[in-house]
């Protein structure tokens, strides 16, 4: 999402990181290259321009002129403040019984879907929501709502068939809410191409009828700068108490995340980085400053992990793969633990220095259907060539060839692979190594009392299994040789 914007900020940084002395001259033109950076990333101007001086006036400063390093701490006060533009703390709910919330955006923001993730975060957290059905103007809408809360097990309140008038159809839900036992109303509205007048006259309709105790507006992460206009639309019109980013996976200049929490004072409580229902977030601002400065976000990428991976499952694959037991069935197991996380290179996003390294990888490594082609290979093999690659003769390969749908070369290259990966990760050398060491690994929620996990930097280096195209080679920042042999056999793919 903010790869053009890290990839700015990183050049800026690594000039003045390369200064032997820092002065005024050069800090002055390393805001310049950051503003810029800014501005091309879609950030409104007047919020870059105050980020910019607020920057400058603690960059002068003479704790930082006198410090040792004085370039890096020139980032972390970069970094800080960027965190405090983003909202300095994260924000919560307000779930006050009677806890009420309306939703509001443009159509094609994603609000419909929205509203059923948040239903299905709070229902996780212990909550009972239900959904109110208030967009008549979008065809299907209602249905599409009505069929997302079957899927989460919430129920919908829906307005009567040919029902055109909100206001009526949100005090019907209104009277049915009281016999329905719920402790969170979230309400689903209508939505436009653009703002108008019929629109904010409907939802602050809407607003006065429910008195929310939230009123969430959803954008669209990829609109750029008109999203500053529209929050501020909203916010004049329904007073809005948050912001919820949609779309984060996408490829956007992601200016609109630094605007909207600037211009309308409002928090970014959520974002969403994917269609399914799971691919829904809390908004941590600290978390979001590393992620923009290419420092990553280790905590989120473990909490993926012990949301979505089967502990046990992982911890046999690896025992498995020490002992050389490892076979395909295994890594099938593995790489759809993978899947159930996220898009991959959303995933990898999370790691430090994963755009530097984003940059060495041809440009179809992390393309999804290659990951669907080799599931398609494993699955046209029988239970005894899973089981037992050494079966995997040319005639078998030509049959799982056409099974798979693909040539017999990308069978071999598979196979080969897997025979690699297999053999390195059973191996006495430094994968070998890694692999005890994640067997001792402990996932959140079991960690031990000093919460601190094994220290592995002395196992990474050399020749390392890493990700898609990079051979040997290994660019600065963290492997990808901890996700297992999933993640070592991602090498040479």
């Amino acid at each position: 999402m903010f790869s053009l914007l890290s990839d700015k900020l990183d050049e800026a940084f690594r000039r003045l990181r390369g200064q032997a002395k820092i002065s005024e001259s050069n800090i002055a033109d390393a805001l310049r290259e950051i503003r810029l950076a800014l501005l091309e990333a879609d950030v409104d101007y007047a919020v870059a321009r105050a980020f910019i001086d607020h920057v400058k006036q603690r960059a002068m400063g003479a704790e930082v002129l006198k410090t040792v390093r004085p370039g890096e701490q020139i980032v972390k006060i970069f970094r800080d403040e960027l965190a405090e533009l983003l909202g300095s703390e994260e924000a919560t709910l307000n779930l006050e019984s009677p806890a009420t919330i309306l939703v509001v955006g443009l159509n094609g923001a994603g609000k419909t879907t929205t509203c059923a993730k948040l239903a299905a975060k709070l229902l996780k957290g212990g909550c009972k929501p239900l959904l109110v059905a208030c967009d008549l103007v979008r065809p299907a809408a209602v249905d599409q709502l009505a069929t997302l809360g079957a899927q989460i097990d919430v129920q919908v309140i829906t307005p009567p068939p040919g029902e055109k008038d909100a206001r009526r159809a949100l005090k019907d839900a209104l009277k049915h809410a009281k016999e329905v036992e719920h402790d969170v109303l979230i309400v689903d509205t209508a939505g436009r191409q653009e703002v108008d007048r019929s629109l904010i006259d409907e939802l602050r309709d809407l607003h006065r009828i429910l008195k929310p105790k939230e009123c969430l507006l959803v954008a669209d992460a990829a609109t750029g700068q008109q999203a500053v206009r529209v929050a501020q639309t909203f916010h004049e019109a329904v007073s809005l108490t948050g912001i919820i980013l949609t779309k984060l996976d996408g490829d956007a200049r992601g200016g609109a995340a630094l605007s909207m929490r600037a211009v309308t004072g409002c928090p970014i409580k959520f974002i969403g980085e994917g269609e399914k229902i799971d691919q829904f977030s809390a908004f941590v601002p600290q978390r979001m400053a590393d992620r923009i400065l290419g420092m990553g976000d280790i905590v989120g990428l473990v909490e993926k992990a012990a949301e979505k991976i089967d502990q046990e499952s992982a911890m046999n694959s690896v025992t498995r793969m020490m002992s050389g037991e490892f076979n395909f069935d295994d890594f099938l197991s593995q790489m759809r633990m993978m899947q159930s996380m996220g898009p991959l290179e959303g995933l990898l996003g999370l790691l430090p220095g994963f755009n530097k390294m984003r940059k060495q990888l041809p440009q179809d490594a992390l393309d999804p259907k290659k990951m669907k082609r080799t599931e398609a290979i494993v699955l046209s093999m029988t239970k005894a060539e899973r089981k037992n690659d050494k079966l995997l003769i040319p005639s078998r390969r030509r049959r799982i060839a056409k099974g798979a749908g693909v040539t017999e070369i990308e069978v071999n290259r598979f196979i080969k692979n897997f025979r690699e990966m297999k053999d390195m990760m059973s191996g006495r050398g430094k994968a070998g190594a890694l692999m005890k060491a994640m067997k001792g690994m402990k996932m959140p929620g079991n960690l031990p009392t000093d919460g601190e996990m094994p220290d592995l930097s002395s196992l990474v280096g050399g020749n390392f299994p890493g990700i898609p195209g990079m051979g040997s080679r290994r660019p600065k920042g963290p492997g990808m040789s901890s996700m297992g042999g999933f993640g070592g056999f991602l090498r040479r793919r």
